[in-house]
Formats: C-alpha cells, structure tokens, sequence
C-alpha cells in the first residue's frame, strides 16, 4: 500500500536531480510539455509584458504601427522611385515586408533575453523554462499582431487584394512561430551563457536586412534570383508575404523553410537536452 502512495505521488522528471543518472532527455521533454500545456499563464504574462511597457502612453503598442506606416510610405515613395516601379505595385509587397520582417526581427532581438530578463522568476520558482520562452513569443505576437491591419490599409488604397490563396499565409504564420520558439530557445540559453552573444546578433540582423528581399524585389536580382532559397530569412518570410502579394509561394520556398525550421529545431532541442540543467546558473 505505502509502494502504491509513493508511486503516486512520485515527481515528475522536471523536477528530477540525479547526477548519477542526469535523465537529460526525460527532463526536457517533460518541460516543454508542461510549459506548452499552460500556455494561459505566458499569455497572460505576455499581456502584462506589453501593460508595463507601454504603461503612461496614449497609444501604446499602436506607435508602432504608426512608425511603421510612416516608414511605409516613406520608403514607398522612394524606392518605387529608384526601382521604376509602379507605386500601387510596389506598396503592397513593401507593407507586408516590413511588418513581416519587423517581427522576426523583434522576435530574434527579444530572444537574446528571453531568459536573462526572467532571472528572478527562474531563481525562485519551479517553472519550466519553456513558460519563459513562450512568454517571449506570444509578447511579440500580439505587439505584431497591432501592425496587420496595416496591410489590409494599404491594399485597399493601392486597390490591390489578394485572392484565395491568401489563406496559405496560416501555415507561413504557425512556420515563424514554430521557428520563433526555437530560436527564443536556443538563443536564450547561449545569451545567458556569453552576454556578447546579443551585440553580435544584433549585428547580424541588421545585415540580413539589407541581404534578404525586404525592400527590394527578388526579381530585381536576376538571375541570381535561384540562389535566394540558401536565405533562411528569406524564405521564412516568403511563406507569408507570398500568398499576400505574389499569389502564393514556390515549392521550392515551402521546402526550404520546413527544412530550415526543422533544423532550427533540432539544433535548439539538442542544445536544451543538454545543457538545460545550467541555465539556473548561467542567468
């Protein structure tokens, strides 16, 4: 009867420190299961995140939204100007770019803290580190989320709107979010490990921008164009602006992205298994 209570009251490998038998693998399995099965409570942190932020602002989160329309028409008007494009074409696939791109920039940047910025929370509670990272992504999925109507804005001033092949934009959207958890994973756990880590990412976001087809077209590239799908941003965001403004995706585009979200993946839950027992110690 005793053997029967303590089996059921045994804790689950989460919690589970055995040097001898470290059960790694079982342990972070377990977090991200329990972290993802409470989803309510990074989303609620997640809410108050944005609440703190903007608190005293009277428009809060929507300054963004302004920045960016301002940023939109700006840059409309001057690279349609450098490119001969036609504005009312060129306005569209400017929209979606940024905003699109403005994400997984946000997201990429706010990852390098997603775990050193919960510091206190991981020191004192037993939480699973997956809540944190959830935490960071569904914070920078509503602050993007108060940038769409943005798109809807402009297709309707240059007339332009996309047709049923708009829908494919869903899986694009579930594609950056998958990859946003693991890179908030994998990033997370290497910035707190080396604190220059962040600088250089940063670094390299800024590059990839004017590397990746954000304010200029693929085509403008020519031939060169076949080579655009080694990008990993590239293709990440063509899964959502494509079905938007060029009616839908390639093969090809779709491929590369399910594989480089694969391997983003793997490599962050590598990197978790093994060295989740740290990050205690490296926040």
């Amino acid at each position: 009867m005793l053997d029967q209570t303590q089996a059921q009251v045994a804790p689950s490998p989460l919690y589970i420190c055995d040097a001898a038998q470290p059960r790694r693998r079982a342990a972070a399995i377990e977090d991200l299961a329990t972290g993802l099965s409470r989803w309510r409570l990074p989303a609620a942190l997640a809410r108050l995140d944005i609440r703190n932020r903007y608190r005293g602002s009277v428009l809060g989160p929507f300054w963004l939204t302004l920045s960016t329309a301002v940023m939109v028409g700006g840059l409309g008007l001057l690279y349609s100007s450098l490119f001969k494009l036609p504005l009312a074409d060129y306005l569209p696939f400017l929209a979606v770019s940024l905003i699109v791109w403005n994400m997984i920039a946000q997201i990429v940047a706010d990852a390098c803290i997603s775990l050193t910025s919960a510091e206190g929370i991981i020191r004192q509670l037993a939480l699973p580190y997956s809540v944190h990272i959830t935490r960071c992504v569904m914070r920078n999925a509503l602050i993007a989320a108060h940038s769409l109507p943005l798109i809807l804005v402009v297709f309707l001033a240059c007339g332009v709107l996309p047709g049923p092949e708009a829908l494919l934009a869903l899986p694009g959207l579930a594609l950056v979010a998958v990859n946003a958890f693991a890179v908030a994973l994998f990033l997370g756990m290497l910035c707190a490990r080396f604190r220059d880590i962040a600088p250089i990412v940063a670094s390299a976001m800024q590059l990839a921008f004017f590397l990746s087809p954000v304010l200029w077209k693929p085509e403008l590239l020519g031939e060169r164009q076949v080579w655009l799908p080694l990008n990993p941003f590239y293709v990440v965001m063509e899964t959502v602006r494509g079905p938007l403004v060029e009616g839908g995706a390639s093969a090809l585009v779709w491929l590369s992205a399910v594989l480089y979200t694969a391997l983003a993946c793997a490599v962050a839950f590598a990197f978790f298994v093994r060295f989740r027992g740290r990050i205690a110690f490296w926040v």
